[in-house]
């Protein structure tokens, strides 16, 4: 996917592809895990008044973010140790400094093991409208590069989400940051898998008997 593309029936199809994309990684638990994250979580966020996120919560979306992404087990043993009244009280003054998405990163990052990825996740969970969770494939797409996992190069992130999350919307059709970020995610494991490549089988196959006498 052309982050520059404007046909919004390509963007739909990436987006709409993004359970196959997920089933296609066959990662354990990544599908309830998905689910839980997508459909589960957020909901559970805005019911409560004020909203917060629970140790059990945010272990269980880093659990989520490692599975689709990068396996990193330190971050996840740090996160899962965290008292609960500490993480209730930091992700509850983030949720409230929305939309300010620089203070509200800031309020998470406060979590050992929390970094502007994570934070971003939680974020993307509450507020999917506004804040697009920081995956590198979208960085990729948007930015050109993946590796700068601050704060300042979030913020850049956001701002291209959001601008083509507009774009897409004025067009009839209802896009967030987020489904703009789950669409290119979509895209780039699509084409890994074959799923949504852009070559004939025939270059696909030669590749790969190129590969095999290599």
């Amino acid at each position: 996917m052309d982050f520059k593309c404007s046909d919004s029936e390509q963007w739909k199809e990436a987006l709409s592809s993004y359970g196959a994309s997920i089933e296609s990684l066959n990662k354990p638990n990544l599908v309830s895990l998905d689910d839980f994250y997508r459909n589960e979580l957020p909901g559970v966020l805005q019911q409560r008044n004020p909203s917060y996120i629970t140790t059990p919560e945010l272990s269980k979306l880093m659990q989520w973010k490692l599975t689709r992404g990068k396996w990193r087990p330190r971050l996840l043993d740090f996160v899962s140790s965290l008292d609960d009244a500490v993480v209730r009280s930091a992700s509850e003054k983030a949720f409230q400094s929305l939309p300010d998405i620089s203070k509200a990163i800031s309020a998470l990052t406060v979590l050992k093991g929390v970094g502007p990825a994570t934070a971003s996740a939680v974020l993307a969970a509450y507020a999917p409208d506004i804040a697009p969770f920081m995956s590198d494939e979208a960085m990729v797409a948007a930015i050109g590069n993946s590796k700068d996992y601050t704060l300042k190069q979030y913020l850049v992130l956001v701002d291209k989400l959001q601008a083509k999350s507009k774009e897409l919307s004025a067009k009839g059709d209802s896009f967030t940051p987020s489904d703009v970020e789950r669409a290119l995610w979509s895209s780039v494991v699509g084409a890994k898998s074959g799923g949504l490549s852009q070559e004939p089988k025939d270059v696909n196959s030669k590749r790969k008997s190129k590969r095999k006498r290599a």
